[in-house]
């Protein structure tokens, strides 16, 4: 992983013992949501959460009620899917664009 040593990592045991550090709101990325990830407002704090890519996030997750929007990034109508990696990064810059790149 490059520039490893810029990111803060914390591993969870489970969905459920991370929901226990009560994230303000959470955003399950999903194909099956109707709404864009574009149609969100993010905050500093928001949790995006991502699933893998041979099968998403667990459905146990999609239907917590923890899980405050499931959001989706659109792609061409011939297309399958995006990459984990491809999808992350792009959730993730949305968020970080709407919030000043840091600044």
């Amino acid at each position: 992983l490059d520039y490893r040593e810029f990111a803060s990592v914390t591993l969870h045991d489970s969905f459920d013992a991370y929901m226990t550090t009560e994230p303000a709101r959470v955003f399950a990325f999903t194909q099956h949501a109707t709404t864009n990830y574009t149609d969100i407002a993010y905050e500093r704090g928001d949790t995006l959460l991502f699933g893998r890519e041979s099968d998403g996030l667990p459905d146990a997750v999609l239907e917590s009620t923890a899980v405050t929007e499931k959001v989706r990034i659109p792609i061409a109508d011939a297309g399958r899917s995006l990459n984990l990696a491809n999808a992350a990064a792009i959730g993730i810059y949305e968020a970080w664009r709407q919030n000043g790149f840091g600044q």
